[in-house]
């Protein structure tokens, strides 16, 4: 395990996505920044000239630039591998836009958290929004099924959702009540996996909306994000517990201890050389595997 500083305290490391070309990058949500992880461990921060706009999730786009959750200023923000930064306003007021993940049909698809839609943004910046059919069901993370939909998790439901590209919404309740789920990520078998971090568990659901969960040993880890490895493991982060857990494809729980206090995991990915990294918001990135 090594641990990078990534930005300076307060600054909040929060979202962070591997991109194509194997160089991380990572939102700071306190400080208005995106920031980027090379090769050879350097970082550098880029401003978004709006200091509390809050990114949040981040993602790869179709377009070879990243696309971001602008949370506190209602925009979907995106930045070239240049650093060359620009944002699209969402439709709908106090939208609160969060989760964010490229869709099967070359756009990028989002949620909002305040407004209880998801939307769709287009490379071009031609934003479309669909009301999902639950008052009050905090959407959270989002991401792109096996079945050609995008899926994502209805914290305050206790649900996760299907949003066909047509945007028709399938509801799914979870068995658990108070499981909030947050993480959702699309696994090698086929299923999408999410984590609840009320209710401490990771869970798999099909795209026939089938659910098994599995309890973590520590119920109170929180668990909020979760990424999927390409040889079928799953990472997740647990935030309460400061550490990293995964899934193995035959069932095995087990986790990683974050040396020191207030690391506080959020955002979690996994590159496609396995290598599993995760944004710590006292200002670190952390690197696990080979």
């Amino acid at each position: 395990m090594e641990l990078i500083d990534a930005a300076p305290e307060g600054a909040g490391p929060y979202g962070i996505t591997v991109a194509p070309g194997g160089d991380v990058w990572f939102t700071l949500v306190h400080s208005g920044e995106v920031g980027r992880l090379t090769a050879d461990g350097s970082v550098r921060r880029y401003g978004l000239g709006a200091p509390d706009c809050g990114p949040a999730v981040i993602t790869a786009g179709p377009d070879g630039a990243l696309w971001f959750s602008r949370m506190r200023d209602h925009r979907i923000g995106r930045i070239t591998a240049a650093g060359e930064a620009s944002s699209f306003p969402v439709r709908t007021e106090g939208a609160g836009p969060y989760g964010i993940a490229a869709g099967p049909d070359g756009a990028l698809w989002f949620t909002e958290l305040g407004a209880g839609r998801v939307g769709r943004i287009g490379v071009d910046g031609e934003v479309e929004e669909y009301p999902l059919p639950l008052a009050g069901a905090f959407p959270s993370m989002i991401t792109a099924g096996p079945d050609d939909a995008l899926w994502c998790t209805l914290n305050q439901a206790d649900a996760v959702a299907r949003i066909g590209l047509d945007g028709e919404v399938a509801v799914h309740r979870l068995p658990t009540e108070g499981t909030a789920p947050v993480g959702i990520t699309a696994g090698a078998d086929g299923a999408l996996w999410y984590v609840g971090i009320g209710g401490g568990l990771v869970g798999r659901i099909t795209v026939d909306g089938q659910v098994t969960e599995q309890p973590l040993a520590d119920r109170a880890a929180k668990p909020h994000a979760i990424a999927a490895g390409p040889d079928g493991a799953l990472w997740f982060s647990e935030w309460g517990a400061g550490r990293i857990g995964v899934l193995h494809p035959d069932g095995r729980l087990d986790g990683y201890p974050i040396p020191g206090p207030g690391a506080e995991p959020h955002g979690i990915a996994v590159g496609a050389d396995g290598v599993v990294y995760a944004a710590l918001e006292r200002g670190q990135i952390l690197r696990l595997g080979a």
